[in-house]
C-alpha cells in the first residue's frame, strides 16, 4: 500500500423493480483517506457498498482503482478490496483459523500473526475456537481480520462498530487508523459519531445521490441533514 492510489466512483445506478435506490453516485478518495457514507435507514448505503465490493451488480456506472475499472471485471475486486458487511460473513461451525483459511494462505496468516493485523486484533487468542462460541466483539475482529490479512488497498466496512462495547470499538478504531496511516483507502457507513473521527470527508446519501457534508461535532445538525 506504499504506492499512492486513488479510487473514482462515477454514475452508479441501482433499482429494485420500480424503486430507484441509487441514481448517480459519484465520489473520489486517495491513499490514506477515509470516506464516511452517511444516510438514514433505507437510503441505499449498504447497497452502494455491496456494489463496490462486487456482491451486487450495478445497473450502470464505474469504479476505478487507479487505472483499473473494477465493476467491468469483478474478479479483480477481491484482489484489491476487503469487505465487512453488517452481518458477519463467518461460518459458524468452523474455527476462527478455518474461517481465515477460507480467504488466505498459511504464509499470509503466519506473517500477520507474527506482527501484522491478526496480532493487532488479538486473533491469536481464539484461533481454535468455533465461531459459534465467540462473542460479538471477537466475531467483528475476526471479520476484520478476514478482510484485512492480505493488506488490501481498499477496505469497505458497513457499520464497523455497531453493537460493540467501548473497549472493542477503541481497538478497532486503532486498527483502522493504522490501516489509513499505511496508505489504505477506507470506505465506511456508520450511525456512530465516534467512527466519524476516522473520516477525512463525509458524504450523505439522500434521494439516490451523494452530497458533501462537513461534520462539526453537532449531532443534532447531522441528524437534521440526514
Amino acid at each position: 500500500m506504499k504506492t499512492k492510489m486513488t479510487i473514482q466512483v462515477q454514475g452508479i445506478r441501482k433499482a429494485y423493480g420500480k424503486k430507484q435506490v441509487l441514481t448517480d453516485v459519484a465520489f473520489m478518495a486517495e491513499s490514506g483517506q477515509c470516506v464516511g457514507i452517511l444516510g438514514g435507514n433505507g437510503s441505499g448505503k449498504s447497497t452502494l457498498l455491496s456494489i463496490l465490493s462486487g456482491v451486487r451488480r450495478a445497473d450502470g456506472g464505474s469504479f476505478f482503482y487507479g487505472e483499473a475499472e473494477l465493476l467491468r471485471y469483478p474478479g479483480r475486486i477481491p484482489k484489491v478490496l476487503g469487505y465487512v458487511p453488517q452481518e458477519d460473513p463467518l461460518m459458524e461451525e468452523l474455527s476462527a483459523w478455518d474461517n481465515l483459511r477460507m480467504w488466505h494462505d498459511k504464509e499470509t496468516l503466519k506473517r500477520e500473526l507474527a506482527g501484522g493485523v491478526l496480532a493487532f486484533l488479538g486473533i491469536d487468542g481464539f484461533l481454535k475456537t468455533p465461531v459459534r462460541k465467540l462473542s460479538g466483539g471477537m466475531r467483528k475482529r475476526l471479520s476484520l481480520a478476514c478482510a484485512m490479512a492480505s493488506r488490501p488497498g481498499i477496505l469497505v466496512l458497513d457499520e464497523p462498530s455497531a453493537a460493540l462495547d467501548l473497549v472493542c470499538k477503541e481497538n478497532i478504531i486503532r486498527c483502522l487508523t493504522a490501516y489509513k496511516e499505511a496508505g489504505g483507502i477506507l470506505l465506511l457507513t456508520t450511525h456512530d459519531v465516534q467512527d466519524l473521527a476516522l473520516c477525512d470527508k463525509c458524504l450523505i446519501l439522500k434521494e439516490g445521490s451523494l452530497h458533501p457534508y462537513e461534520y462539526d461535532g453537532d449531532v443534532h445538525k447531522l441528524a437534521e441533514a440526514l
